[in-house]
């Protein structure tokens, strides 16, 4: 038993020096990891590696599956360190821990937010991971709507197609919130990630001097656009 202990943190530890090594790799070569080049960093044989990672899109799940729930966990404990009534702020909250992840993490951010892998197919078990972060500003509109304290709006209703996967998507994360508010928050959310990535990928570069007064003001704009009060 204490071998096999033994054994499982020792795995465990080179999974975890692959991964990081592997990250290195990621901000040099982008998503065009090379399971022979990491193992040569790693001073040991090619066919060692792959005792661990079978192939290049295990370890690239690794990589996706590790940074998902690394921004989640973040996006998690900032909106806990907010009151739970105060519905605006949890939202700015979230949306700047997303900002801050990405700055720290630029080339863990771009592997799951930027151009798809050629060739590669995400597994189903990263869905759990990917969606983590949503599931966050679920909660908060989720909260939000069960106080009665989401502003009402006259939008329209979404077309049946959308709507359907409105339905779909409120169930998971919010099911007491309106569809055409939870359209509006899905909005706010695809315009967060718009900001970051136009930021992280220099899209903003020589236009916006003040990218986080800016970031600050827009998602300020976002929670009114959602309803959320404050």
């Amino acid at each position: 038993m204490k071998a096999n202990s033994i054994r499982a943190r020792v795995r465990a530890e080179m999974t975890d020096e692959i991964k990081e090594i592997a990250r290195r790799h990621l901000a040099s070569d982008g998503a065009n990891l090379s399971l022979r080049a990491v193992a040569r960093d790693l001073g040991m044989v090619s066919s060692a590696i792959y005792r661990y990672f079978p192939s290049r899109d295990d370890l690239l799940t690794a990589l996706i599956l590790d940074a998902y729930n690394a921004l989640g966990g973040c996006a998690e404990r900032a909106v806990a360190a907010v009151p739970p009534d105060a519905f605006a702020a949890r939202w700015l909250a979230l949306a700047t821990s997303v900002r801050d992840w990405a700055i720290e993490h630029p080339h863990e951010y771009a592997l799951i937010y930027g151009s798809p892998v050629p060739g590669y197919q995400a597994p189903e078990d990263t869905v759990a991971a990917g969606i983590r972060a949503v599931t966050v500003l679920g909660g908060i509109l989720q909260a939000a709507a069960e106080a009665g304290a989401l502003a009402s709006n006259d939008d329209p209703l979404p077309p049946a197609d959308s709507a359907a996967d409105l339905e779909r998507i409120r169930a998971v994360i919010a099911p007491a919130v309106a569809p055409a508010t939870l359209a509006r928050a899905l909005s706010a959310w695809v315009s967060l990630f718009g900001q970051v990535s136009f930021e992280i990928f220099g899209q903003l570069r020589n236009t916006v001097n003040h990218p986080a007064e800016f970031f600050g003001h827009q998602m300020r704009a976002q929670a009114r656009y959602i309803g959320l009060p404050g």
